[in-house]
């Protein structure tokens, strides 16, 4: 009798997933699929940003006008290998290369 007990417990109870259901329900492809997203929707684009920042201080030259991170619109004088000198009015300064976010194309229209 005694038997008998245990036996309709183990047949009443569900057998464990297997083959591809097994796979699904772990948390690992879970995981998988996160990481995935994470890296469409993060760590790429900031990788794509970056490397048209550095195609963009490449290629700026003497005589581009270009707008800094602080806003500050100028055209180019001089260009070094780490700072370029700026003429902004009156004003003439050097700053870094990496504070240049954009060049400004000839007749594009600035706001006031």
């Amino acid at each position: 009798m005694h038997m008998n007990c245990f036996t309709g417990i183990l047949a009443d109870a569900a057998p464990a997933p297997t083959g591809l259901q097994g796979i699904l329900q772990s948390p690992i492809p879970m995981m998988v699929l996160f990481g995935v997203i994470f890296y469409f929707i993060l760590i790429r684009p900031q990788q794509q940003r970056a490397k048209q920042q550095r195609k963009l201080l490449e290629a700026i030259k003497s005589g581009d006008e270009v707008v800094t991170a602080s806003g500050i619109l100028g055209t180019i004088v001089t260009v070094k290998e780490r700072k370029v000198t700026l003429r902004s009015g009156d004003a003439k300064f050097e700053i870094t290369k990496e504070a240049i976010t954009a060049i400004i194309e000839p007749g594009t229209p600035t706001q006031s």
